[in-house]
C-alpha cells in the first residue's frame, strides 16, 4: 500500500474521500482538537489550523489510531476521529489504520 499524504492545502472532502480510498474506514474531521464541531467538506485544513505548524504528512496503515488522531491534532490543530467503514462506531485507539479499516 502506497502512503497517505495530507496537507495543508487539502479540502476537507477530499481527505476525508482519499482516506477511506487508502484504508477502508471514514475519517471524521472537525474545526476544533475536542472535536465538538464537524468541519466543513469545502474548508482547507489550512484555513482550520488556526496557528498550529502545518506542513505535509506522510502516514502509514502500520500506525495505530490513537497516534494518528494524536498526531493530526498536534500538526494541524484540528480534531479527528476514525470510524469502521460504515462510519457507525468509532475505532479502538490502539489498533492500525489497516485493522481499523476491516472492522
Amino acid at each position: 500500500m502506497a502512503d497517505f499524504r495530507i496537507d495543508g492545502r487539502m479540502k476537507v472532502k477530499t481527505l476525508k474521500a482519499n482516506f477511506k480510498k487508502a484504508f477502508g474506514c471514514t475519517l471524521r474531521v472537525y474545526t476544533t482538537k475536542t472535536c465538538k464541531q464537524p468541519a466543513d467538506d469545502e474548508a482547507t485544513l489550512a484555513s482550520l489550523m488556526g496557528g498550529a505548524k502545518g506542513g505535509e504528512f506522510v502516514v502509514g496503515s502500520n500506525i495505530r489510531v490513537g497516534n494518528f488522531e494524536t498526531k493530526v491534532t498536534e500538526m494541524y490543530g484540528i480534531g479527528v476521529q476514525v470510524a469502521n467503514a460504515a462510519n457507525t462506531k468509532l475505532s479502538d485507539n490502539s489498533i492500525t489504520l489497516a485493522a481499523a479499516g476491516k472492522e
